[in-house]
């Protein structure tokens, strides 16, 4: 990504997140001579937002790939010329993952906080350190029973998966 630098990822990394992170970065550093680099790479990071909280939309994907090409083709600099490149290789190598987004609305490297819900399996053994970790109090303490998560108090913080020591903690 950018002058010769490499980025790796496995698969608990989400690229439509990636995309958007490093969309957000060219959007700010973006010096808003060029209408297309200005512009283009504030909607483009709109859609992305939007995608990344499950509110994307058809044609999103199509948007986001004619977007890029014009921001290549019309921007002066070598900034706005690169600009679309992380959504644009991100949309060629990894589409699946952006469709899984906008039709499934889940993620499934389990990074975006919208598409994501925690839940605890039957592994849990009551030892209370989730509920414990928890900032905001969605594990009810109960020791020695298998507890739960209110979804509705649940921020997605991830400390309850930090904290687990048997794996009784999943993302869904």
């Amino acid at each position: 990504m950018g002058s010769g630098g490499l980025v790796v990822l496995d698969d608990r990394d989400c690229i439509v997140d990636i995309s958007r992170f490093f969309t957000s970065f060219m959007q700010e550093e973006s010096c808003g001579k060029c209408t297309f680099c200005r512009i283009g790479t504030r909607r483009m990071l709109e859609i992305l937002d939007r995608i990344c909280e499950g509110k994307g939309r058809p044609g999103d994907l199509e948007l986001l790939e004619e977007l890029g090409d014009r921001i290549c083709r019309t921007s002066l600099c070598g900034l706005g010329q690169t600009a679309p490149n992380p959504v644009l290789t991100g949309l060629r190598y990894f589409r699946e993952e952006f469709e899984i987004h906008l039709n499934e609305k889940r993620c499934p490297a389990g990074r975006c906080p919208a598409l994501i819900t925690y839940q605890i399996n039957d592994a849990c053994i009551g030892c209370t350190l989730c509920a414990q970790a928890c900032p905001v109090d969605a594990i009810p303490f109960k020791p020695y029973e298998k507890h739960t998560i209110d979804d509705s108090l649940c921020t997605r913080c991830g400390m309850c998966l930090e904290a687990c020591q048997d794996n009784a903690v999943e993302v869904v």
